[in-house]
């Protein structure tokens, strides 16, 4: 119980302090007339005052409440190496068994690897366990960590000691993979360089070798290794393989007693893509859709156009002079012999046999499409006639032969089947809005070469069902037959135009390898620890998707199709690493988390850094490995830690239950003790 003498004044403070100045004031004058009596009027006037200030006594029923520790315990994947569970686990049943023998309170957080990367945010779990606590209640915090904490900038404003208990050894080593620079894109053909360091730190062994082993693999393929040294930088010159995403993976062998091995690799992700793209188009004569190719190639910042067109061929004789033609000859072998290599397309635009090209330069484009290269055929009539570039070593590669028919009748070019399931022309339709008064989705075409289908892939037929686009790939290289010269019709606006650009665009990008118009593909995109899968397929239907697991484990992922041939699924990935896919003769790989996660770019423990934090309420950084501190008692504004030992300020806190108000003497006692004085001055000063 506690006790206290408070006043609750019956008239205003300042009315009373009023009244006891002119109390004074009677009693000066009173005293410096010689009145005997006066200082019995001024104990009246005192008992007066007393009654309006209303004395009385207060009493406080009052429960003490125990003092709160608050402990975080680090469970992050840095505090799961080596031995540190079995520290953190003997310290925790340690602190809850003396935190209870000092009669206080144990309040409990425990922290993990915190989402994208972030890291121990062991202050910000201190921060919270703080905010859910009376802060006059708090007698001290416990860090039981490996000081590895990426939010030390986060420290709360503690009103009692914090202290930090560090896990770990002091024999501890680690080696690690420190990827200097990778960059999120690089451009095919072209080599560029990233920075790596193999880095020993800690108690390094004194016998090991100056040279370590790196593995280096592509795409999840078998990896090849170098023997590198250690404790510098080193420059790895690497050209990317393909197009697209490249996953490219670094690890190093565990050396013998090392803390940890979950460093000593990084995966590494690069986009690659095309720097500029070598087209070559030949015209085999001026025609309405000739424009049509140039547009669209040069409407490509990333395209390098060479285009010819044949105005006047070497039979012509119309008997103008050669000095003064202003054309320029056509560099036949340059281009069809030296360099053709160079090219990522080559487009023939209704181009026929006119004595310029000698079968050996188009063998040899035969030969350039197999070894890798793109050819795309716009044909028109002459293609059905006897100069048709059929007629040539050609023929060894084209997917259709013509029936020297050519139908000159009005039809709709449509989306066969097959094509529906085709990257090149999936979904066409909705790249385009028809005219309101037509339910055709875009405007009729004019004129069909036929074709009998030999080979490869029909995406779109025309009239009577005939093969209009036809795909193909021959060797390592890829062939396309347009059946028709009208494309331009849809550029034009006829009929309500359509898809021209968007269906030319998507064929040119097919043709020269682009992965996302890849018929035959296994896809798959991270977002966090989510994997999406895609598989791209012309069949009506795939199988399950064997996921491998970075521990090794398989899952298999059924998918559902979400358009023609488009099959989905996503799944959870339990851990950071490479994960490998596969369906059928397609593969994947996708990597999950950062290529060096910040939990494991320092493993070995330390409580420098939180030496700043724990000096301001003057705690300590005690070393687990030395032995559990015993917890004490210590006044605030005290040393709180020593050798073995630290301090936990209490705070004597406590919950009042009851008040209790009495007035130390009754009013009317006031006024009767008042009025007794005033007659005995009265009785003074008459026998005076």
């Amino acid at each position: 119980m506690a006790q206290d003498i408070l006043f609750d004044p019956l008239l205003p403070w300042p009315l009373i302090l009023g009244l006891a100045g002119a109390a004074l004031a009677l009693l000066a004058l009173q005293a410096w007339r010689g009145l005997s009596g006066w200082w019995l009027r001024g104990l009246a006037a005192f008992a007066l005052l007393a009654a309006l200030a209303n004395p009385a006594l207060q009493s406080e029923e009052r429960e003490p409440l125990s003092d709160i520790v608050l402990l975080v315990v680090d469970e992050s994947a840095s505090q799961r190496l080596a031995d540190r569970p079995d520290q953190n686990a003997g310290a925790l049943a340690e602190i809850r068994r003396e935190v209870a023998e000092l009669g206080m309170e144990l309040r409990e957080a425990r922290v993990g690897d915190a989402e994208d990367n972030q890291g121990s945010l062991v202050m910000g779990a201190l921060s919270q366990l703080m905010a859910e606590a009376p802060r006059a209640r708090i007698a001290g915090a416990i860090l039981l960590t490996d000081g590895r904490i990426h939010d030390l900038e986060l420290a709360p404003d503690l009103p009692a000691p914090l202290h930090a208990l560090i896990t770990g050894r002091d024999g501890d080593w680690d080696r690690r993979l420190i990827v200097r620079n990778a960059p999120s894109f690089a451009i095919l053909g072209e080599e560029f360089v990233m920075t790596l360091r193999i880095e020993d730190e800690g108690a390094v062994p004194g016998d090991l070798p100056e040279r370590a082993e790196l593995r280096i693999a592509i795409d999840g393929e078998a990896p090849r290794s170098f023997m590198v040294p250690t404790g510098q930088d080193l420059e790895l010159p690497l050209t990317l393989p393909h197009a697209g995403m490249n996953v490219i993976q670094f690890e190093l062998p565990e050396a013998p007693g090392e803390i940890t091995d979950r460093n000593n690799g990084a995966v590494v992700q690069i986009n690659g893509v095309r720097d500029r793209l070598r087209v070559l188009l030949v015209s085999g004569q001026p025609h309405p859709g000739q424009r049509t190719w140039r547009n669209l190639l040069k409407s490509d910042p990333s395209v390098d156009l060479v285009h010819f067109t044949i105005l006047r061929p070497p039979d012509r004789n119309d008997g103008v002079p050669v000095t003064e033609l202003s054309l320029i000859a056509f560099p036949t072998r340059e281009l069809f012999m030296e360099s053709i290599d160079e090219f990522d397309l080559v487009i023939f635009d209704r181009y026929q046999r006119r004595g310029i090209l000698p079968m050996l330069y188009l063998d040899n484009v035969r030969a350039y499409v197999e070894r890798g290269g793109a050819l795309l055929m716009a044909t028109g009539p002459e293609f059905a006639t006897a100069a048709s570039l059929y007629r040539t070593p050609l023929a060894d590669i084209l997917p259709g032969r013509p029936t020297a028919q050519v139908v000159e009748t009005p039809y709709l070019p449509e989306i066969s089947e097959l094509g529906e399931r085709h990257p090149v022309t999936r979904g066409l339709e909705d790249e385009h809005a028809p005219l309101p008064q037509s339910d055709a989705p875009w405007g009729r075409w004019l004129r069909l070469i036929e074709l009998i289908e030999d080979g490869g892939q029909t995406v779109m037929t025309g009239a009577g069902e005939r093969p209009l686009l036809m795909l193909d790939r021959v060797g390592e290289g890829r062939v396309a037959v347009l059946a028709s010269d009208h494309a331009w019709l849809w550029d034009r606006g006829y009929e309500g135009g359509g898809p021209q650009l968007e269906l030319l665009r998507r064929l040119a990008h097919w043709m020269m390898g682009e992965p996302e118009l890849e018929e035959e593909a296994l896809r798959a995109e991270a977002d966090g620890q989510t994997i999406f899968v895609t598989r791209q397929t012309l069949s009506d239907e795939v199988g399950a998707v064997t996921v491998l697991y970075p521990d090794g484990s398989e899952h298999d992922l059924a998918l559902e199709e979400t358009a023609p041939g488009r099959f989905t699924g996503e799944l959870r990935g339990p851990e950071v690493g490479l994960y490998r896919l596969r369906e059928g003769d397609e593969d994947a790989v996708i990597a999950l988390g950062p290529a060096a996660p910040r939990e494991f770019e320092e493993t070995l423990a330390s409580g420098t850094g939180l030496e700043p934090a724990t000096g301001v309420m003057r705690g300590g950084v005690m070393v687990l490995e030395e032995g559990m501190p015993d917890l004490r008692r210590v006044p605030e504004g005290r040393n709180a830690a020593g050798r073995g030992w630290i301090g936990l300020t209490p705070r004597e806190a406590y919950l009042t239950t009851d008040v209790t108000v009495t007035p130390l003497i009754a009013a009317w006692l006031f006024l009767l003790i008042s009025a007794a004085l005033m007659l005995a001055a009265w009785l003074r000063e008459g026998r005076r």
